[in-house]
């Protein structure tokens, strides 16, 4: 490393760039070329990425205020190897299939993430979380349906919603404390607040949740792999970043964790389905990072790599059968095991790794997080873990392999996608496979010593039997757990239905009200002017001419009347 740290010493380059300029020249390059451009970018970046040393590489100044465009720490570097190693598998995923605009747009939003990753400064970091909104709005619009566009465009409005609080929070932040330091924050203040909640739009928390199921299950089956990974672990990073420790963040994981559960096991959408098992393991995370300490800190970290992997893994599978069958709802799916078996495979090792299946990925990182909630004596907050931790092998770990590839016989008899799909699985399993045996490399990146041995005989144990048990229970409340075709409502009712019924009345009874006021005026007016005719019109009272003889009455009528008046006085 010390050859390329040298380097990047003498010329420093934002490794973001690299994926964000090589996105945005993706479509002017030779066809033959693209391949390589596809697969090489990210490497590039993951390679530049590792060679970030220590501390701020790259200054330039703002404004007064000295933007820090790259800052290398353990932290950073931890979300830039996943970022650029989910770009590359992506890439390797849909670079024969997808449309050009798609990979440039994932590109870039690959590109932003990274960015936000090395961020210095609130500024810097702002600007690739904008970065990532653009890049991603594209990535779903990509899908070119009447259904994608219109999520494209929800998904835009909440994302700029977020961003305009986050970007007002930093104002105030900014104008209350005078620094721009991208680091620890307390939550003592409006601003500290506004952030916050600028951050957990884009982490997908209450109740904002629903614009993932919304958005993502309606982009390509190669866009929702990219979408999976980059703008909910971006948020786990900047969380970690600034507001490790805020117990409010504790409640809100938890409340995510359960969330996603529920609405998982009432879908029949598998891309809906694993939609909402992002936001139930983004819980966790959140969780993790509420509790603040270092064990605590390298589980969310953790389990955001380790959850890129898998979760990324099971939208390829879904994404398989969703190309080679067109099929997406799971009653009209099942027996894909026969003609798709490595996919099924695939599918399945996501599944157990999402579950937290011993010699998986997800039961070193997930289990990382349950212990230090039972080592802070968090006993509340350890039992709803364990009891989503249940919940998430009943709908991800069984659920969705057992209704799209068993269960009932479709009569579909579709092959495994193309080699390059299937390559992309492979690699992925891989390393949910390789890092749940073998974990060294990744606690080498997380940002705190690692003093935690997952595989004791008790913990082995204690999950074997909760995952046994909750397998056990889902065969037995089968019929109930079999999915018919309805629709779950969610809190997007409110935005997608709701609320354009309220607008619509408002502005019904509005233009009603407008009517009636102009109306009533109108005839005011009228009634006003024909008084007025009435009485100064050509024929009114007062333009009428009186006659000679009745002004000398009037006149001495007038002079008899103060005539009688001076004499009553005088007597």
């Amino acid at each position: 490393m010390t050859m390329p740290i040298e380097w990047l010493a003498q010329y420093p380059f934002p490794p973001a760039l690299i994926l964000i300029l090589g996105g945005l020249l993706l479509p002017l390059l030779p066809t033959s070329f693209r391949p390589a451009a596809v697969l090489g970018l990210p490497l590039a970046t993951l390679v530049v990425g590792l060679s970030i040393p220590d501390g701020v590489l790259l200054y330039y100044p703002f404004i007064g205020y000295e933007l820090e465009l790259v800052q290398g720490d353990r932290l950073g570097r931890l979300f830039s190897t996943i970022f650029s190693i989910m770009a590359f598998a992506g890439g390797l995923y849909a670079f024969r299939n997808s449309k050009m605009m798609e990979l440039s747009a994932a590109f870039v939003y690959a590109g932003g993430a990274v960015g936000v990753a090395f961020a210095g400064d609130l500024i810097t970091m702002f600007v690739f979380w904008e970065i990532m909104a653009i890049g991603s709005t594209l990535v779903i619009w990509s899908a070119r349906t009447k259904a994608s566009q219109g999520a494209a465009m929800r998904y835009l409005a909440v994302h700029l919603f977020g961003g305009v609080v986050l970007m007002a929070g930093i104002v105030a932040h900014v104008a209350t404390t005078g620094s721009i330091e991208f680091a620890a924050i307390k939550l003592d203040g409006i601003g500290a607040w506004l952030m916050l909640i600028g951050f957990l739009i884009n982490a997908g928390a209450p109740p904002f949740s629903s614009w993932i199921p919304d958005a993502y299950p309606e982009s390509s089956p190669f866009g929702m792999v990219f979408l999976s990974a980059f703008t909910t672990k971006t948020a786990v990073f900047v969380l970690i970043r600034t507001f490790a420790g805020a117990e409010v963040l504790i409640y809100v994981g938890v409340y995510m964790a359960c969330y996603g559960i529920i609405y998982a096991l009432l879908e029949n959408d598998m891309r809906r389905i694993l939609a909402y098992s992002i936001v139930n393991q983004v819980g966790f995370m959140i969780c993790g990072i509420g509790i603040g300490t270092e064990m605590a800190l390298n589980g969310a970290s953790a389990h955001a790599f380790a959850h890129i992997i898998y979760k990324a893994l099971l939208i390829m599978s879904a994404g398989a059968v969703l190309q080679q069958t067109g099929k997406r709802k799971c009653t009209d799916l099942g027996g894909l095991f026969q003609s798709m078996p490595l996919t099924c495979i695939c599918g399945t090792i996501g599944a157990l790794a999402i579950s937290s299946f011993p010699w998986t990925s997800g039961f070193v990182s997930k289990s990382m997080i349950n212990t230090a909630a039972a080592t802070e004596h968090l006993a509340f907050v350890w039992y709803m873990l364990m009891a989503a931790s249940a919940g998430v092998f009943l709908h991800a770990g069984i659920k969705f392999p057992w209704f799209v590839f068993f269960q009932k016989d479709s009569g579909m008899r579709p092959p495994d996608p193309a080699w390059n799909m299937k390559a992309a699985m492979i690699f992925f399993a891989f390393l949910c496979i390789a890092l749940g045996v073998y974990p060294d490399p990744l606690y080498a990146l997380l940002p705190y010593k690692v003093e935690y041995e997952p595989y004791t005989f008790a913990h082995v144990a204690e999950m074997l039997q909760l995952l046994l048990f909750s397998g056990l229970a889902f065969f037995l409340l089968l019929p109930m757990m079999k999915r018919t075709l309805t629709i779950s409502l969610d809190f997007d009712w409110f935005y997608r239905v709701a609320g354009p019924f309220v607008v619509g009345r408002l502005v019904q009874g509005l233009a009603a009200v407008g009517t009636a006021v102009e109306a009533t005026l109108t005839k005011m007016v009228v009634d006003t002017i024909t008084v007025i005719r009435r009485h100064h019109g050509p024929e009114g009272f007062m333009a009428k001419t009186l006659h000679l003889s009745s002004m000398v009455f009037w006149v001495v009528a007038a002079l008899a009347f103060v005539l009688i008046l001076d004499f009553a006085r005088g007597v």
